[in-house]
């Protein structure tokens, strides 16, 4: 993923910098069609501004605060542009040593009565990306050894068990199947006719696979969905793995799945967005949504058998639209430099500790931090 790579060229970019007044060119075209390209030509951009301001809970007076906020990692179909930061931060680095190798900015600020403020200013660059069926379905015949490599996204974590209801659920529903992208298959399709989105879970979810199988409520949001799809997989012999990110803008499928002003323009604070990958031998890691498909129904009130959500369904089966950038695929792992609370359970939100104790990023507001993004046209590129 060349996540080291994106740690060097981000560093040597460091420095002071706004998001300068930009224009918005809005497009109404549809959710790219299936090619051979894995990648599409055609690209988006997005600035995307976050500002901190970490506030003690427990009033006035001095106060410390350490800061990790989750960075995105260059490929092919996502790419940081440009990268400047600026704060009155004591200490601060931009590191992945973690057990996942999270791309991370961690800022430290010393105890004192001073604000502690960090503002983050990125250009982004994505591509939609698909794998098409033909070259899934051909390297799935070859039935090709699993590399060594990823073999550790086999294994179980503390939120994503292999064991008990999970590989009762996964050997029913894979039975007398050998080939593994139709045991994909029947595991997608199965999460995404049996679960659904509960808006009253708070932000993505906890992704607690093995209590919701024990449970039998299948309601939740991304990062439950995801992860239960993701644990299935395991308990397959697939490996799989949540790819937790943000929405950035405009979605050309439905507003359900992303919008903007007129200007392209949005608050983004909320919008952190928990996706999937599996992976085939010898055609690599294919992108997939399962969770998206259930939003799709809730915001526009369709059920699984309308035609705009099996279309949905089918597109996701193996391919991401753009409208989003993906962080890192990390779960229960610790945080470097070590914090008071480990292992995290994922990193998707910005995550802070002030007195020690963390802050709760599921509410901005309270938490202070705002994230801004705004699409950009070819002409605005700089």
């Amino acid at each position: 993923m060349e996540r080291r790579d994106f740690l060097k060229t981000a560093s040597l970019a460091l420095g002071v910098g706004m998001i300068p007044n930009v224009t918005f060119a809005s497009s109404n075209s549809a959710l790219k069609p299936e090619s051979e390209d894995v990648i599409s030509k055609e690209s988006r951009r997005f600035r995307v501004k976050y500002s901190f301001d970490l506030q003690n809970p427990e009033g006035k007076g001095a106060y410390p605060a350490r800061l990790w906020n989750p960075m995105p990692y260059n490929t092919p179909w996502q790419n940081v542009r440009k990268l400047t930061f600026n704060g009155n931060y004591d200490e601060w680095n931009l590191n992945d040593d973690n057990s996942y190798d999270v791309n991370i900015l961690y800022a430290d600020w010393k105890k004192s009565d001073k604000p502690k403020k960090l503002e983050i200013d990125m250009e982004i660059e994505t591509k939609y990306r698909t794998v098409p069926l033909s070259i899934i379905k051909e390297a799935s015949n070859k039935n090709l050894p699993i590399p060594n490599s990823v073999k550790r996204f086999l294994e179980p974590t503390l939120h994503i068990p292999t064991d008990g209801k999970v590989k009762q659920k996964a050997d029913e529903l894979t039975k007398g199947i050998t080939d593994r992208f139709t045991k994909v298959e029947k595991i997608y399709n199965w999460v995404t006719e049996t679960t659904f989105r509960d808006p009253k879970v708070i932000g993505c979810g906890m992704g607690n696979a093995g209590q919701m199988m024990d449970s039998g409520y299948f309601g939740g949001k991304c990062t439950d969905i995801s992860s239960l799809f993701v644990a299935l997989l395991r308990a397959a012999g697939i490996p799989a793995r949540e790819v937790f990110g943000i929405r950035l803008g405009l979605s050309h499928y439905s507003k359900a799945l992303g919008k903007a002003d007129e200007k392209g323009m949005a608050d983004i604070s909320t919008w952190q967005h928990c996706r999937a990958e599996y992976y085939i031998p010898g055609a690599g890691w294919i992108p997939a949504d399962p969770a998206d498909i259930t939003k799709l129904e809730l915001v526009e009130n369709l059920k699984y058998s309308n035609p705009k959500v099996k279309e949905l369904n089918r597109r996701y089966l193996h391919s991401w639209e753009m409208n989003w950038v993906g962080f890192n695929w990390g779960r229960d792992f610790i945080l470097s430099p070590k914090p008071e609370q480990y292992p995290i359970n994922m990193l998707g939100y910005p995550y802070a500790e002030v007195e020690d104790e963390p802050l709760d990023y599921y509410f901005p507001k309270l938490f202070k931090y705002q994230i801004i993004s705004q699409e950009i046209t070819k002409k605005q590129i700089g």
